[in-house]
């Protein structure tokens, strides 16, 4: 599971260095040519923008992401993440994030189709596996069946 700092997540600028390291773990290139080297555009809402030297594509950090075209700040999209990593409803995120439940919906419901595009396909190989805290007590009861059945009573002579 993530764990998320709230001190150093809630300034978009250290948001934005986080976001390009999670969604581009193996650094940020160009979408279109797949070529790594760059140059700013323009300030495209509050991501900046740039233009491939080797295609001239135009992209910023979310294009090709669940999140392209959403116009959300950086510190919102992971407050988003974070509250989906830790199971909470989307109406109290949207409350929280003072955004529409309806978007939040949206962009919740992306979220797993894309990381079951991502999931590794490769065998496991150890003997120890830790397990998601999310599910731990899935299917518990809170009060145990009761062992003994009543038998309907017997019928009167």
């Amino acid at each position: 599971m993530i764990d998320f700092s709230l001190d150093e997540l809630l300034d978009d600028s250290r948001c934005t260095r986080w976001l390009e390291q999670h969604l581009h773990p193996n650094g940020l290139v160009c979408p279109h040519c797949g070529h790594a080297e760059r140059r700013l555009f323009r300030a495209q809402g509050h991501f900046p923008a740039y233009r491939c030297r080797a295609c001239d594509g135009y992209y910023t950090l979310l294009t090709g992401t669940v999140f392209a075209k959403t116009r959300q700040r950086p510190a919102t999209l992971v407050l988003l993440l974070r509250g989906v990593a830790k199971g909470e409803p989307t109406a109290r995120l949207a409350r929280e994030l003072g955004r529409s439940r309806k978007q939040l919906h949206t962009l919740r419901q992306r979220l797993p189709a894309t990381l079951n595009e991502t999931t590794p396909t490769a065998v496991m190989v150890g003997t120890a596996f830790e397990a998601d805290e999310l599910y731990h007590n899935a299917g518990e009861k809170r009060h145990p069946p009761s062992r003994s059945r009543r038998s309907a009573p017997a019928p009167r002579q």
